[in-house]
């Protein structure tokens, strides 16, 4: 029996995330395939005392999970796409997707409150979009996984966070006591770039055998999305976010605020063209 061990951190989100690629995976393989799954602590996760904001550069979430497949620890690494960072080590790739799961925003509010006043976020680009419609309120930093937070919120150390709608929905997150969910248009906050979407890493010389496996319209609205981060030059912690749905192209940057395009019959070169605009 073929065995494939994936490599994941080990929040609650990360493994339910590595039990969706086990059975997406299963009903791909033809043959009868037993599935490990490798908890790899990362250096984000190690350190929950650093400002993702002032320490968020390349791989916080990425490196030791990498590192196993380097290895031979593992054989397919995990990732929520947003955390990627825009260049792989040489030896490996992106084997592809999962489909895309929501991609939007969501605004975890307490109950009773109903203008903030002390958000809870360390993402300059959700920071920089949400600005414009609570300019008043004041900006901080708490990390945790998506429950501690939430209880944090409940507790009265914020007003609000904002998290991703995929996250809570894989959490089964319909609902939390005193909290109240606002899912945030498109066209308000662009999403960063890949987020809703599980990325599958592998070893370059396996590519051939997982990559027929992935989502065909989820690895193409990567594609496109981490093209916009590549040409931005990739890991600056700048505001930006980048969103394909398919149809439209969305994409955010402080320099430029929002806008959206088709991308019509040359899409990686309107989008090189956008980014470059950026700068």
């Amino acid at each position: 029996m073929k065995k494939i061990r994936l490599a994941t951190r080990g929040s609650p989100l990360a493994l339910i995330q590595a039990k969706m690629t086990a059975d997406f995976l299963r009903s791909k393989i033809r043959e009868e395939v037993e599935f490990e799954t490798v908890v790899i602590k990362t250096t984000g996760d190690k350190r929950q005392d650093w400002s993702l904001e002032k320490y968020g550069g390349k791989g916080l979430f990425t490196k030791e999970i990498e590192e196993a497949l380097l290895n031979g620890d593992a054989d397919v690494a995990v990732h929520s796409a947003k955390d990627l960072p825009s260049e792989l080590p040489p030896e490996l790739a992106l084997a592809g997707c999962l489909p895309r799961d929501a991609s939007r925003d969501v605004i975890a509010m307490r109950e009773g409150v109903n203008v903030p006043t002390l958000i809870a976020s360390g993402s300059p680009r959700r920071r920089s979009q949400l600005k414009k419609i609570f300019p008043q309120a004041v900006w901080t930093e708490f990390r945790g996984n998506v429950e501690t937070r939430l209880k944090k919120i409940v507790a009265g150390e914020a007003d609000a966070t904002i998290l991703s709608e995929a996250g809570l929905k894989r959490l089964g997150y319909d609902s939390f006591d005193g909290i109240k969910f606002t899912p945030v248009p498109l066209d308000v906050c662009v999403p960063a770039v890949g987020q809703g979407i599980i990325a599958l890493e592998c070893r370059r010389d396996e590519i051939d055998f997982y990559a027929p496996l992935t989502d065909e319209l989820a690895n193409k609205t990567l594609m496109y999305e981490r093209n916009f981060l590549v040409a931005l030059g990739g890991g600056c912690q700048v505001a930006y976010g980048a969103n394909y749905d398919g149809e439209l192209f969305r994409f955010y940057h402080e320099n430029t605020g929002y806008q959206k395009v088709v991308l019509g019959d040359n899409p990686m070169q309107l989008i090189d063209e956008l980014a470059s605009g950026c700068k």
